[in-house]
């Protein structure tokens, strides 16, 4: 049996390498830098390879076919074109979802950037899908004019904070009692667990609402009656877990 000619095994060789040279993948943009005259270099967060780097050439031409696929407060459907060095050029930009009502409110746009360079310095550190998944989710809770914003802050804080590694324990104190639902207790800083305290800020409420938080997007957070009353306690707790 004759073996396949060299000529042939070489050329299914370069296709096959060509092909794992293109991605497709939805993404959303981090940040963006002008370059050169008319280039873009972008950041950004995708579900299957977590933060890239991206060349958008000639971008910021009048006639560019690539610039409607780049805007922030997106999801964009992108091509890249892996190169040489460890920058990926952008050959095809789609924009399939743009949250437009978070640029209608000032403070939910303000936090929305403050979202985006959160998960953009976390992304760095820890190469997890998720948080595409959460940025993504931020949107669809920032886009949503019915869900007060502290919710969505709380939400968002936590839930970094789980990625980091910093998960809050809402589960056991200090001495690894579990937190029951008729006591009160402080927080420790230091080390990020409950402490018992008879006149202790966090009670029996608060403890409720974290654990929704927790384990549901904001849309079901936002339907939980007496929200508005200890929101703000849970808030600040979120930003200290999530060392903000």
């Amino acid at each position: 049996m004759r073996g396949t000619p060299d000529s042939i095994r070489g050329t299914k060789q370069s296709r096959k390498r060509l092909m794992a040279k293109t991605i497709r993948t939805n993404a959303i943009v981090l940040r963006r830098t002008n370059y050169g005259e008319a280039d873009r270099i972008l950041n950004i967060i995708t579900p299957d390879h977590g933060q890239l780097s991206v060349m958008a050439r000639s971008v910021r031409k009048e006639k560019s076919r690539l610039a409607g696929g780049i805007e922030l407060f997106a999801i964009c459907d992108v091509v890249l074109h892996e190169g040489r060095g460890e920058i990926l050029t952008l050959t095809g930009s789609k924009m399939k979802t743009f949250y437009d009502q978070i640029m209608t409110d000032y403070d939910r746009m303000q936090f929305g950037y403050e979202a985006i360079k959160s998960i953009s310095s976390a992304s760095k550190m820890v190469n997890e899908p998720e948080f595409y998944e959460l940025l993504k989710n931020c949107f669809e809770a920032l886009n949503n004019l019915k869900i007060d914003l502290k919710i969505t802050k709380t939400w968002f804080y936590l839930q970094l904070a789980k990625l980091l590694g910093n998960e809050l324990n809402i589960l056991t104190d200090n001495n690894g009692m579990k937190l029951v639902e008729d006591a009160n207790y402080n927080f420790d800083t230091a080390d990020q667990v409950f402490i018992f305290a008879e006149n202790g800020l966090y009670g029996s409420n608060h403890i409720k609402l974290l654990r929704v938080i927790t384990n549901n997007p904001p849309h079901i957070i936002a339907r939980v009656t007496g929200v508005n009353e200890i929101i703000d306690d849970c808030f600040r707790l979120a930003q200290i877990v999530a060392k903000i």
